[in-house]
Formats: structure tokens, sequence, C-alpha cells
């Protein structure tokens, strides 16, 4: 296979386009399912659990609810974590886009491969640098690169691809079924692997037994159809008895909730939302607010079911014709992509990473069709002429519209403001949505505005654990306990069979210094998971308080077991057998006290509401670290919070003057100046 110098110069502008167009996502933050999976997973921290994550479902994340065997995603973030030294996005995100590289340069050796058995060959090596350039570069598919715990469909994307790939290089070599090594991987990031039977069933059908869609109904040719079916047996059963070990570890299935056939209807105009994105892909949203349609004469259904009948019209007919069977197996593969998620009745009807495994079909498909018209013109008319030109660049413009769509994607995820905001936006009646968004203005202090969204939110989710959690939270910082205390009820009503409930009530039990209740909603929630971070310290302050010194030993040693470099199990330890604690707060003592230590207790103070024991400690961090724009930064706060605003003012002003970035300075900046209505 030669590739001349026009192909590598495109390759080359499509690969800087992309560098240019991702050079702003590589800081971008972690969001959603990220948190149990990566941020708060203690079992990443350690690369030598990598042998534990082939066989321990527990490892995968930190909550239940998602227990289960993904390990090759868990080792890739486990070694990302290890690279940049803790949770630095940067090598999160650039482990998933060299992924994403290796994927499409793959694709293009794949695509010309396939365009080389039909009559399109004249046209394989700019048809397949332009489809792989296309889909390296569409917007939609800079969901899944931002949303880091996604990298599962692009590392099971890869592996499907390297399977086929082998499959298709190497015909002679298939009697060693080693095509089928990097499917049986592709178990292990995402259960979409058993897709690659069909896919390798209707190539070998349309390009090497070089036969239509129709043949498969002839009686006579049965016979060639079940060769071809029993050939793949093999790797069926290979890849499903990987999948059979990962799916035996998994107790339940999170999120399957929704009615199966009103769910299978609405899938219907889910492909079509799909199939037209590829074209204009605009509306994209982090967390959709689409439901099941249940009114099966709605007018989506009615439009989705249309849209299914023509799309398999589509690929028969396209299946007749050498030079558009690449179309019909485009087509076909984007179908295949989408039938695990569109047979299983998940929670969310629609997401938008659900679409970079099927837009490798229907990229190809789509730039086939294409050169199969320009074929067809070339015939009629003996040349091209200016036709190439116009044709070559809309394609241009296309691609680098997608480009410029990417980078702004990339804006929008870069931080969890910036991304719940956009959602509450493309789809206001999302109640997750409004609720984190409305959690990323509490942890600034913009408690007014976050009430107003957690309100709207229990509108959609009146029944959402996790939305009484948070306005449980809320309550307890404005000063609110009743209010608070009823909250965290709540939550454990609508979430018992969820740790964080329990957990969060434990620590807000904790801050009111009602340690045998805490310690009871901690022993709850640690039964559920018995890795829970907050529910393990909320415990080691109540026993360090109520002076359980055997006790405090004992879970510190537990913490230890799985997190060996826990400076505050250390603590805990030390103090356990020094038997010693700080009157009236559940800070450690530790000597000689470090300025960052200090400043810990300055936040134990604060969550105490003891603000001027807040300002004590910062100021003696002051002392040793006179630069530490944290302690100005928290003196602001607890100056704010005794409505001295002018001295919080002051404060936060010398903390920005030290760190311009820190962004909680400026938010108890703005609130300090609200109050006395001074403009920013």
């Amino acid at each position: 296979m030669k590739i001349n110098g026009k192909i590598i110069v495109l390759a080359l502008f499509f690969l800087a386009l992309l560098l240019v167009s991702y050079s702003n996502h590589f800081q971008n933050g972690f969001h959603f399912d990220d948190m149990h999976t990566i941020v708060n997973n203690v079992h990443i921290k350690d690369i030598k659990n990598i042998p534990a994550f082939f066989t321990d479902p527990k490892m995968f994340s930190i909550s239940p609810a998602h227990w289960g065997l993904r390990p090759i995603v868990t080792t890739s973030t486990a070694i990302d974590y290890w690279l940049g030294g803790g949770l630095n996005p940067f090598y999160f995100h650039l482990s998933t886009f060299l992924w994403h590289i290796m994927l499409c340069c793959l694709l293009f050796f794949l695509y010309r491969k396939i365009l080389d058995k039909s009559d399109l060959f004249a046209w394989a090596p700019y048809a397949a640098i332009i489809s792989s350039g296309w889909f390296a570069l569409h917007t939609v598919n800079a969901e899944t690169l931002n949303y880091i715990i996604a990298r599962s469909d692009v590392l099971s994307t890869l592996c499907i691809v390297a399977s086929f790939s082998i499959y298709v290089f190497f015909p002679n070599k298939r009697k060693w079924f080693l095509y089928a090594i990097p499917a049986m991987a592709c178990v292990f990031a995402k259960e979409t692997a058993l897709m690659i039977v069909p896919i390798l069933f209707f190539y070998t059908w349309l390009f090497e037994k070089e036969m239509a869609l129709q043949d498969l109904f002839k009686p006579e040719i049965f016979k060639k159809v079940l060769q071809t079916v029993v050939s793949l047996l093999p790797v069926f059963f290979m890849v499903a008895v990987v999948q059979y070990y990962t799916l035996s570890h998994v107790k339940t299935i999170d999120g399957v909730t929704n009615p199966v056939g009103y769910y299978l209807l609405t899938q219907t105009y889910v492909w079509l939302r799909y199939f037209l994105a590829f074209f204009i892909p605009g509306h994209l949203s982090a967390d959709s607010d689409w439901g099941v349609i249940t009114n099966i004469f709605d007018e989506r259904i009615i439009i989705g079911l249309i849209f299914v009948t023509l799309l398999v019209i589509a690929i028969f007919k396209a299946s007749n014709n050498k030079a558009t069977k690449p179309i019909a197996f485009g087509l076909i593969w984007f179908v295949a992509s989408l039938l695990p998620t569109s047979l299983i009745p998940f929670a969310e009807v629609t997401n938008d990473h659900r679409m970079y495994f099927a837009f490798v079909g229907l990229a190809f498909s789509v730039i086939s069709f294409i050169a199969w018209q320009l074929q067809k013109y070339e015939l009629r008319n003996g040349n091209l002429g200016k036709t190439l030109y116009y044709i070559s660049t809309v394609l241009f413009l296309v691609i680098a519209l997608n480009a410029y769509g990417v980078y702004q994607r990339n804006k929008v995820w870069k931080n969890e403001a910036s991304l719940w905001y956009d959602v509450t936006v493309k789809s206001p009646a999302n109640g997750r949505g409004l609720m984190n968004y409305g959690l990323t203005q509490m942890e600034i202090g913009n408690y007014q505005v976050a009430n107003e969204y957690f309100q709207k939110a229990l509108i959609y989710n009146p029944n959402y654990h996790t939305l009484f959690i948070n306005i449980g939270i809320l309550k307890a910082a404005t000063g609110l306990p009743l209010e608070a205390e009823s909250n965290f009820q709540k939550a454990i009503s609508y979430g018992s069979n969820y740790f964080e409930p329990y957990a969060f009530y434990a620590k807000f039990l904790k801050d009111n210094g009602r340690w045998d209740e805490a310690i009871a909603m901690t022993e709850k929630a640690l039964t559920i998971n018995p890795f829970s971070v907050m529910a393990l310290d909320v415990l080691m302050n109540a026993y360090l308080q109520t002076g359980s010194w055997n006790k405090l030993i004992e879970t510190a040693n537990k913490v230890l077991s799985f997190l060996p470099a826990s400076k505050n199990a250390l603590a805990f330890l030390e103090a356990a057998k020094n038997k010693t604690t700080i009157p009236g707060s559940d800070a450690i003592v530790q000597k000689p006290f470090t300025a960052e230590k200090y400043l810990d207790l300055s936040l134990t103070y604060y969550n105490q509401k003891e603000y001027e024991k807040c300002i004590d400690a910062c100021n003696q961090a002051l002392k040793l670290k006179p630069n530490f724009a944290e302690a100005y930064n928290n003196i602001g706060a607890a100056y704010n919070q005794m409505g001295l605003w002018q001295k919080g003012i002051e404060a936060c002003t010398k903390a920005l003057q030290i760190n311009p970035n820190n962004k909680l300075a400026k938010a108890n900046l703005d609130w300090a100046k609200g109050q006395l209505k001074i403009k920013p």
C-alpha cells in the first residue's frame, strides 16, 4: 500500500489542525463520573493495585452502584495518576488524546483497504484520509475526549478497530484467531466487544464473499451463510467468555430503569438525532434532559421509525453495487455500534459520547458516498473540472468548522461551573444538571443562587437523594441546622442503598458534636462502602473525641491498608498512641505545626463557626509562611461570616495579590463587595 506525497501533506494538515483544536483542553477538569472513578477512587493512587483491577470490581469506583470490571480503564487512570504525581488533568487528557490519534491513523489504513476492494479504489487514498480526518476532528468527539472516564469509548473502539484490522490485513493468519485478542481486551474497557462479530460477518459477506444483503435470504446461498457464521463462532465464544467473566463480578447494573418497549421505540428517534448530529453537531449537552417517549403515536416515534426503515433500505440497496458497498458497510457499522446502548433500557436515553464508536462507520459511509458520486460524475463528463475543487473546498470548510467546534466545546468542559451551566441552558429540564450547577455556586459561597437551582432541580427530581444531600449541606452552611438535618434524613429515605447519604449525615453530626450518632451513621455508610474516605475520617474524628483509642488505632490502620501514604490516618494513629486532642476541636495535635497544619486547623474552626479562632490559626500560618494566599483567603472568609465586610475585602485582596488565580478568594471578595455595594 503506497502513500503518495499529497496524502502525507493532508495527514500532516489534519494532525496540525487536531493539535490546535485540542490545545485548550489538556488542563480541563474532572467531571461527573470522573469523581467516583478517578478523583475519589483511592485504589488508583497506587499502581501496585493494577493486578487486582482485573479481579476486584470494587476498585473501579468508590460507588457500589458502579462496581464492575473495566480493568483496562482503571489501569490507565492509575498510570496517569502515577505519571502526574497525583490528579494532574494534563496526563489524563494526554493519554486519551494519544489513543485517539492512534485510532485515527489505524482508520486511515483500514478505510483504504476496504475501498481497495470496491470499485472506488481510484479514490481510496483520498477518501480514506478525509474520512479519518473528519472523524478525528468531529465536534461531537470532543465530548468523549474531554470526559476522562469516557476514555472507555476510545479504548473499546480502538480495540475493536485493531481486531478488525488484523482480520482484514492478515487473512492467512485467521486460523490462529489472533484478531480475537484485541476484541477480548475490549471487554475490559466497555461492554461493546461482541459487536466485532456482526462487523466481521458483514465485511466478509460484502467484500470477500462479494454478496449482497438480499442474498442472505436465498435458500441456495444458505450453505455460504452458514460457512461464514461458523468461521466466526470461535471469536464469538472467546469474547463471550471474557464478557461472562466481567459480568459475573457485577451484582447489579445501575441505571437500567426505563421500560424496555418504550425505550426501544425512543431509540429510533435517538438514532436520527445521532445521524443528524454528524452533519450539524449543535446543541451538544453533557447531560441530556431527553426522556423515554411513552406514546407510541408520538410524532417523534413515527419519524424515528421512518428513519430506521429508510436506513435499512439504504443499507440493502447500497450492498447491491460493488462501488456502493463501502456506503452500506459504514451504515452497518453505525447500526451495530448503537445496538448495545439501544437494547438495554438505560436511564439516559441518549449520551453524546455514544456517538464516538458510531461515527467511525458514519464518517466512512458519508465520504464513500461522496466519492461514489464524484466517480459517476467523472464517468459521465470525462473529467471533474471545477466540481472537484468545489467539493474539496466544502469538505475542508466543514472539517475546519468542526475543528472550531471542538475548540469551543473544550471551553465548555473547562470546569464544573462552565460545564453544568451549559447543561442548564441546553437541557433545562435536567434536574441533575440544575443541581450540579447549583453545587458549583454553593462552593464559591453564592448560597442564594445555589438554593434557586436546587429548588428548580426538585421540580424534575423530587426523589433524588443526592439533591437532598446538597440541600442539607447548603442549609448547614447558612446556619439552618434543623432544615439541614431534615434534608439529610430525606436523602437517606430516598437513597438507603447508597453510602453517601449516611456519610454526609455523619459529617453533619460530627460538625455539631453529636459523636455517638455520627459513629452510628458512619457504620451504616461503611457497611455499604468500606472504602469511603469521608466516612472513615468522620469515624476517626469521633473515636478521637470520645477517647476510643483502640478503635481509632484499628480504623486508622484500616485506612492505611489501602492508603499507606495517608497523612491524615498517620496523624490519627499518632494521636491515638499519645492519647491527645485539642479541646473543643476535632483537630489532631501535631507539633511542630506547619503553616499547612495551621491552615487545616483554621478550616476546622471555620466549619465549627468559631471564626475568631479560624483567624488566629491563619495568623499563626502567616508567621511561618508570610505569602500564604490560602491563609489570607480563610481570614477573609471568616470576616465575611462575621459581617466585617471591609476586613474581609482587605484579606481577600492580599490573597489575590499573592495568587491572582485563587478562585475562592475572588468569590469571597465579590461577596464582601456585593454586601457593601462596591462595584468589582
